[in-house]
């Protein structure tokens, strides 16, 4: 979530930044030639004073008009900026360099022609760090008696002007970027504060979803929306933890108090049986009824321990483990006609080892049961392709299963309608399942080629995470 919210914030972040940079960057720019213009202004006015009193009839014999002349020189020589007083029919008073005219067209011919209406340049179009041959034209009236009688004309190089802009804008980029980096900072920390108590909520649903049900969320960072949504998460898988205990304690205590009342009712049934003819068909078919109901109690007994007790793992030889169980199956492999074979490598893994093999004992149980005499079972243990955990492959050639009976297999009490008459109570494989997700680990089913079912054991390769502090309570 962090990855979609964080680009959303620093975009956000950048606009504002951006609007609010190219603002400043232009007053900035505004400013530095505002300053240059009122420079060049105060230049123009002190020529436009000395050209005020210079008689144009004997320009070439006054005093004034050699020093207008030498200004104007001295100025050009020290700051290379051309100047010069222009009669109002474009004569020049006085201009250095000596041949430089004023332009008949352009920024030039503008500022000169609103001078002779007795403005000064006051609005000059900016000048831009990406334009090296922009110049600034400033024009000011010589007024005499009343009448704009010439007009002087600065035209200035924009060299230092565009360094001294850019200086500022590398100064307003530094500062933006600056503030950028910070405001991504100050993100990251937002979305992880937000976001914290989502990633431990859905940490925390993950573990109750793969049964371990005392997981809690601790509610004490975040938003107080955020908190109060832990507060509530918690009651709730309280309340469905003490319904599943219920339900679990009830299933016990019902199995365990009917065995005794089946107990004694399968021995009068036997004492029965002895006041009978031999052979009588109903009694052996009360008798395998009494004996199906006392496994499916027995069964149900071992679903209700195994969904309660908490696994116990610890580093595990998953290799050895399963040859033991092969080697403890084979005999009833060999009464029923069938090849059970076992390839277990030393391979070692997280796991309850009393969890794991009852697990095994019900796939490689439910294989034998379905495997008819002549064909195999292949039993084989190996690392998955990504690593993380250990596969114990239980493969047999028996009938197999239909696409929609692979997706019910697995569930209580559920078997193929053509297999009803096999012997069991549809629990081992639930059981199976339920002591393997207590671990971290799991249970799988596909077919096997070219006939048969594959089931696939996991365990976890890897210790599993300890809860955090902050992110969860056990109770």
């Amino acid at each position: 979530m962090r990855t979609r919210l964080l680009p959303l914030l620093i975009v956000l972040m950048a606009g504002v930044l951006l609007a609010l940079g190219f603002p400043l960057a232009a007053s900035l720019a505004a400013s530095e030639q505002q300053r240059v213009v009122v420079d060049r202004l105060d230049d123009a006015a002190r020529f436009a004073a000395l050209a005020q009193f210079v008689d144009e009839r004997s320009f070439g014999n006054d005093e004034r008009g050699a020093v207008l002349s030498g200004e104007l020189a001295s100025y050009h020589d020290v700051y290379g900026i051309r100047a010069g007083i222009f009669y109002r029919d474009n004569r020049a008073m006085a201009a250095a360099p000596e041949d430089w005219v004023v332009p008949y067209d352009g920024e030039g011919r503008r500022a000169f022609n609103e001078a002779l209406l007795g403005r000064r340049s006051h609005d000059p179009p900016q000048v831009w760090p990406w334009q090296p041959d922009a110049r600034l034209t400033i024009a000011s009236p010589v007024v005499r008696d009343g009448d704009v009688v010439a007009v002087v004309v600065t035209d200035s190089p924009t060299g230092q002007l565009r360094s001294r802009i850019l200086r500022g804008w590398l100064l307003i980029f530094a500062g933006e970027a600056a503030a950028m980096l910070l405001a991504v900072g100050a993100a990251f920390r937002l979305t992880g504060w937000v976001l914290r108590p989502v990633r431990v909520l859905d940490a925390v649903t993950h573990d109750i979803a793969t049964g371990r049900m005392n997981s809690r969320v601790a509610a004490t960072g975040g938003p107080p929306e955020l908190r109060r949504l832990a507060r509530s998460f918690n009651e709730m898988a309280d309340n469905v933890e003490e319904v599943l205990e219920q339900q679990r304690a009830f299933v016990a205590d019902a199995s365990h108090q009917l065995r005794n009342p089946l107990a004694a009712l399968l021995l009068r049934i036997e004492l029965l049986a002895l006041e009978l003819p031999e052979g009588n068909e109903e009694i052996a078919s009360v008798r395998t009824e009494g004996k199906r109901l006392a496994r499916v109690l027995d069964d149900l007994l071992d679903l209700a321990l195994a969904e309660h007790a908490a696994a116990e793992l610890r580093l595990t030889d998953v290799g050895a483990l399963t040859a033991e169980r092969v080697a403890s199956w084979r005999p009833v492999a060999e009464d029923k006609g069938v090849v059970l074979e076992g390839e277990c490598g030393a391979v070692t893994a997280w796991a309850d080892p009393v969890t794991l093999s009852s697990a095994l004992d019900a796939v490689i149980d439910n294989a034998l049961k379905f495997t008819p005499a002549g064909e195999r079972v292949a039993v084989t243990v190996g690392i998955v392709p990504d690593g993380t955990a250990v596969a114990v492959v239980v493969a047999d050639h028996g009938p197999g299963l239909t696409e929609e009976e692979l997706g019910r297999v697995g569930d209580r009490f559920w078997r193929a309608g053509r297999h009803q008459n096999v012997k069991g109570s549809g629990l081992g494989l639930s059981i199976a399942r339920v002591l393997l997700t207590a671990g971290g680990g799991g249970v799988a089913f596909a077919p096997n080629e070219p006939h048969g079912l594959r089931v696939t054991v996991t365990v976890p390769r890897h210790a599993p995470a300890e809860p955090q502090g902050q992110g969860f309570a056990g109770r």
